[in-house]
């Protein structure tokens, strides 16, 4: 495996240890429709999270986040309708788009809430 998928691997493990620890119900992890894939998927209270993990080793040249772009929002929002589509019907979840950012050196988790909003 490239060492950039280790590092994403490694960067979604910390994530949903983090998410665990602060009280989120892991729900899917790598949740996939067609070319959307959703890193993590969660449950709190009455929401329902979806979570894109971005890690680096360091954040010399970028942020982590930053490399959250637009059309990479845009495939996130598509899977997650997708996936809201499929659920029970009396199931009707608040949604919510967040970045966890990590930077592995050194060790920095930044759990960044309502990162973006679908586009109308």
């Amino acid at each position: 495996m490239a060492q950039h998928n280790e590092t994403g691997k490694e960067g979604e493990e910390m994530a949903a240890a983090f998410l665990r620890k602060i009280g989120y119900e892991i729900v899917e992890t790598n949740w996939r429709f067609k070319k959307s894939e959703i890193d993590i998927i969660v449950r709190k209270e009455d929401f329902l999270v979806f979570v894109e993990v971005k890690t680096r080793e360091t954040s010399f040249f970028q942020d982590p986040e930053k490399a959250v772009t637009i059309a990479k929002q845009k495939m996130i929002i598509k899977g997650a309708n997708e996936y809201v589509q499929n659920l029970d019907k009396k199931d009707d979840p608040e949604v919510r788009f967040d970045i966890i950012a990590i930077t592995l050196r050194p060790l920095e988790i930044n759990h960044i809430e309502e990162a973006f909003y679908p586009l109308v």
